[in-house]
């Protein structure tokens, strides 16, 4: 079984290239680390934050309604990890362009902890200003 170190090292990396495809807008990757039974937390008081548990719930009250708004590829550039234990901590901007016309393009710190190579937990910080002036509400919150 590999160290404490190794396997903060592993998980960061896997982060890194899941991030590498997103900045060219392939969100496969990323998904493939989520947990079945992940929870996604999106802090803060918009109608799109709290927790969202399990992938079933990510997807359809989360994702689906989210990229439903874009109107092009959405891309997320990562530009520093951070690992720590069973945690790694990913600042990032997201770009895309809405159907409304207005340009989303955020700033992020997703926080990761993993269990068993897969993200069991993430927690989601971002400018949450720009998220209630451009999104639409998820219409099932």
């Amino acid at each position: 079984m590999p160290r404490e170190t190794e396997l903060h090292l592993q998980n960061k990396l896997a982060l890194q290239e899941a991030f590498d495809a997103l900045a060219e807008g392939n969100r496969g990757p990323f998904g493939a680390l989520m947990d079945e039974d992940a929870t996604w937390t999106i802090i803060g008081t918009t109608a799109w934050s709290g927790t969202y548990r399990g992938l079933r719930q990510i997807r359809d009250e989360l994702l689906y309604p989210l990229f439903a708004q874009f109107a092009d590829t959405y891309t997320n550039t990562a530009y520093r990890f951070i690992a720590e234990g069973d945690c790694v901590a990913v600042e990032c901007r997201g770009k895309v362009s809405l159907r409304s016309g207005k340009p989303y393009n955020n700033t992020y710190c997703y926080i990761c902890r993993f269990e068993n190579g897969k993200i069991k937990e993430l927690t989601e910080y971002m400018d949450t200003l720009l998220v209630e002036e451009v999104l639409d509400a998820p219409t099932q919150r």
